[in-house]
């Protein structure tokens, strides 16, 4: 792994919430993390670890209190929030943990939702979005509003909008928290495609049969806003 291009770094990163006020929070310290192209890495940790928040700022969501970040070469404490929102669109894949599905909207237009603001055609948007209501079997539900489906096919639209950028970094929070068995199988043999094509993927998981999945190149394990193992690229 190491003689590939090194896609994430973290230098003494800290994060603080309400900095400097009596609820301030210390999500992060003292982070540094490398990651190289291609590897498939997990978060791994108990609620309020900081695992969220460091996908987050990796994924250019919002800026470390201090510390250096940088993703796919670029630092980003230089860039102009313009640029960042822009790079966060054509270059990054989220999945949330909580969907962040807008119920009003169908499936297809929920999927097809962050190329809107690239500019896409309708006839574009449409072909890329089959193939991966195909891939996660929502086809049958593409003219459903989101509001009337169930959970597990929620995560799945969330999935599908995430890759429909063709992102070089994919970052997945609890990916598989409202997935039976055969969809979180399913989910990492996709992901595990997607390496292939030199994709990044960082998720978060708490699910054993993620957590222990031969296809990760490393767990991370964290505690209290520490990496406290597997923070840098294994030889």
């Amino acid at each position: 792994m190491t003689d590939k291009k090194l896609q994430i770094e973290l230098f003494e990163v800290e994060k603080f919430y309400n900095q400097g006020e009596e609820n301030e929070v210390h999500a992060l310290k003292d982070i540094n993390l490398r990651v190289v192209e291609g590897e498939i890495v997990c978060l791994r940790g108990p609620s309020g670890s900081g695992k969220s928040t460091l996908l987050c700022l990796m994924g250019c969501v919002f800026g470390a209190s201090s510390g250096r970040v940088a993703v796919g070469g670029l630092q980003l404490q230089r860039m102009p929030d313009e640029y960042l929102t822009r790079y966060r669109r054509e270059t990054i894949g989220f999945i949330f943990q909580h969907f962040n599905i807008l119920p009003q909207l169908s499936v297809e237009q929920n999927i097809v939702l962050p190329l809107l603001p690239l500019g896409v055609s309708p006839a574009e948007r449409q072909k890329r979005a089959e193939p991966l209501m195909r891939r996660f079997g929502i086809e049958h539900r593409k003219k459903f509003k989101a509001s009337q489906i169930s959970g597990g096919e929620l995560q799945r639209v969330a999935i599908a909008r995430a890759l429909i950028n063709n992102p070089q970094i994919i970052l997945a929070d609890e990916p598989t928290a409202h997935l039976d068995t055969t969809r979180s199988l399913e989910l990492m043999d996709h992901l595990l495609t997607l390496r292939e094509d030199g994709k990044t993927i960082i998720l978060t998981s708490h699910d054993p049969l993620i957590t222990e999945h031969p296809a990760l190149d490393r767990v991370i394990d964290m505690q209290d806003g520490c990496i406290s193992c597997g923070g840098s690229p294994c030889s």
